[in-house]
């Protein structure tokens, strides 16, 4: 007989070897110690994701923006790109401001070639007065912009600073059209929200034109289609008759007189803006070539 081993003794095969540990708990170890690595690896990943998440943002607004001038350059060449881009972002910036001196926290501007930009929010604020100050903001910073370049074209005698400004003039103006989800849209909310049709009627009309003269402009009925979804959702709101709906556009008729004034301030600013940089005329030059 052979003696019973202790427990935990190393037993010996007849020839004296030892017998190898259950090939399982090899196995098992090592899938621990894998999962045990991962675990830790992905750990390791997510602070890097929490760390580099203000990089990451800044990212997205760069290369959205560069996609943009990218896209822009097919049409107006490379220099005119950028700075038509650069006026965009003036533009949204203002919204931002706004928005974070309403205590709302913002996005950066996130770019989408040949419709602009958007940024995102978790609202326009507490209240129509609130959301006109947002909406009129950016036509505010986005008109500033558009002065100093024209300024400077003045100064340089830049034919190109001048174009450049015009356009900027321009895209501040389309913007200020009555109906939402465009700024003019936003500070009507505040003054007269039946505005919205007017505003709408015009964007269709525009588009009318458009097609009577063959140019085919895919961007206005994208437009006049977003239009027409936020002004039905709008109006249904705004005339649901709850204690939310009617807080929310209660306006004092002080406030509503300065908006108004401030509306149609930037509205003659940007039309005698447009007429002191229009050099387009004569047709002796096109947006690539200046």
């Amino acid at each position: 007989m052979h003696p019973t081993p202790a427990p935990g003794a190393t037993t010996n095969d007849p020839f004296g070897r030892k017998r190898p540990r259950s090939r399982i708990r090899q196995k098992l170890s090592s899938a621990l110690a894998a999962v045990v690595a991962l675990v830790a690896k992905f750990g390791v990943a997510i602070k890097g994701i929490l760390i580099a998440l203000p990089n990451l943002k800044l990212f997205i607004t760069a290369g959205t923006a560069l996609v943009s001038v990218a896209a822009y350059s097919l049409f107006f060449g490379w220099w005119f790109a950028v700075g038509f881009v650069v006026l965009i972002f003036v533009h949204e910036m203002g919204h931002v401001i706004a928005l974070r001196r309403e205590g709302i926290k913002a996005s950066a501007p996130t770019f989408i070639p040949f419709l602009g930009a958007i940024i995102t929010a978790r609202s326009l604020g507490d209240n129509a007065l609130a959301e006109a100050r947002v909406g009129l903001a950016g036509p505010i910073l986005g008109s500033l912009g558009a002065a100093c370049v024209a300024v400077a074209g003045a100064l340089l005698d830049s034919n190109f600073l001048l174009a450049l400004a015009y356009i900027g003039f321009f895209i501040n103006l389309f913007n200020l059209l009555p109906v939402v989800p465009l700024d003019g849209g936003r500070a009507m909310a505040a003054m007269a929200p039946w505005m919205w049709f007017v505003g709408f009627g015009i964007l269709v009309a525009l588009m009318g034109v458009d097609v009577l003269e063959g140019s085919g402009n895919p961007i206005l009925p994208i437009i006049v289609l977003f239009a027409a979804f936020d002004l039905l959702r709008r109006w249904r709101h705004r005339k649901s008759r709850t204690l939310q709906a009617a807080a929310y556009y209660r306006v004092s008729p002080r406030n509503r007189a300065i908006i108004g004034v401030v509306y149609v301030g930037l509205i003659v600013a940007l039309v005698f803006g447009m007429d002191a940089t229009h050099i387009l005329a004569s047709g002796s030059h096109s947006f690539r070539s200046i």
